[in-house]
């Protein structure tokens, strides 16, 4: 009796050690995905640091002019800030909060002033060394899907090129 009962207590102990391997190990999986998530968005944001030219813009389905589209620039902190300019003159300013491990990665837009202060913006993005594209809704509506506007969308999509350093 006393080897039944000490043989049940082994196959306890063995299945909680087996179920606190799972938990362990689904936790390891979390914090792995976490920290891929962190790397993915820490690139991007290191990506996104500096002065942004725009070369093409299109807004609802309808294409900007390219001189009047190359006349606008922001310039993207560390910190996540970004400065919109017009001719070189800040126009707005606001927050930005990427997420680099989705797909597409998404981007996330608050103003910190003017009339749309605190409004959300959501949208989605791709940037390497050189480009960066951007695509967002305005505030209330639903982030897009894909780099592409179309009549009635009201998505904005931009091309960026990164202005190098003097």
């Amino acid at each position: 009796m006393q080897f039944i009962h000490h043989r049940i207590c082994q196959e306890l102990i063995m299945k909680q050690l087996a179920l606190c391997c799972l938990v362990g190990l689904g936790l390891f999986a979390v914090v792995l995905a976490e920290d891929a998530k962190n790397d993915a968005t820490k690139k991007d944001r290191m990506l996104l640091e500096g002065t942004w030219q725009v070369v093409s813009m299109e807004i609802n389905g309808d294409k900007s002019d390219p001189a009047d589209a190359r006349k606008i620039s922001v310039i993207n902190g560390a910190d996540g800030i970004w400065s919109l300019r017009s001719e070189g003159q800040e126009v707005a300013r606001g927050t930005n909060s990427l997420d680099g491990s989705k797909s597409p990665k998404t981007v996330d837009l608050v103003p910190l002033d003017g009339d749309k202060k605190g409004e959300l913006y959501l949208g989605i993005y791709e940037i390497n060394d050189k480009i960066r594209r951007l695509c967002f809704a305005p505030p209330l509506m639903a982030r897009p899907t894909e780099f592409a506007t179309q009549t009635g969308s009201q998505w904005i999509l931009v091309t960026f090129e990164r202005v190098k350093p003097k």
